[in-house]
């Protein structure tokens, strides 16, 4: 009888797991974000507590699961809705390298060091910071790298845009304001930013807008 209650509390918490791994979306692990982490821990906890506890009541394990699966689905809404929840709570990038030389001040407030940085650079083949176009860590932690290419320039874009709200940090990056992305809006034949779901400009200066609800 023991036996028969840890097989199927054990299946049971696969089951329950696997529907909440479902809900938060098709992500690779690297990817995840500290709510996600979180998540993930305290299913593991409870899932160890359903198993090694075969005598209590199943609700005592099914109750936190479904508390977590409910804030698990309205965060992932709110993140999906809100660009402020979601920098709130997954974390923006932050520029590490901009055009060869290391933003010192930003490691610092990302409490990233030098180590971590050469590392990664070298995950991606590159020895050379100067060889670095744009550098980018993620919320994730891991570094985005845009190699520079014989003329100087990269691939690297810089969203501008993005849910229909202005990224000032982006703005920032290219040294442009607000009047003059508006004025770039207008030409596009945009009525308000709220239209675009997505505005980026690389490095030539070309500038990339996606019309919101494109496929309404």
């Amino acid at each position: 009888m023991l036996l028969s209650a840890i097989i199927f509390r054990t299946i049971l918490s696969y089951l329950l797991i696997l529907v909440i791994f479902r809900i938060m979306g098709k992500r690779e692990i690297g990817e995840l974000s500290v709510m996600d982490l979180v998540v993930f821990v305290m299913l593991a906890e409870i899932a160890v507590f359903l198993i090694e506890k075969p005598k209590s009541s199943i609700w005592e394990a099914l109750i936190p699961m479904a508390i977590l699966l409910i804030i698990q689905w309205i965060s992932a809404y709110a993140s999906l809705k809100s660009q402020t929840f979601r920098d709130w709570f997954d974390g923006k990038p932050s520029l590490i390298i901009r055009h060869g030389k290391i933003d010192e001040k930003e490691m610092k407030k990302q409490r990233y060091n030098f180590n971590d940085l050469l590392l990664q650079l070298r995950e991606h083949g590159i020895q050379q910071v100067n060889d670095v176009a744009f550098a980018i860590l993620e919320p994730s932690g891991k570094l985005s790298v845009f190699e520079k290419e014989d003329d100087g320039s990269s691939d690297y874009a810089v969203i501008l845009i993005a849910d229909g709200q202005i990224q000032y940090n982006g703005l920032k990056t290219i040294r442009k304001n607000k009047s003059w992305l508006l004025n770039e809006v207008k030409k596009q034949g945009f009525q308000s930013v709220e239209d675009i779901s997505l505005c980026t400009i690389n490095d030539s200066g070309e500038i990339h807008f996606d019309r919101n609800n494109e496929f309404s």
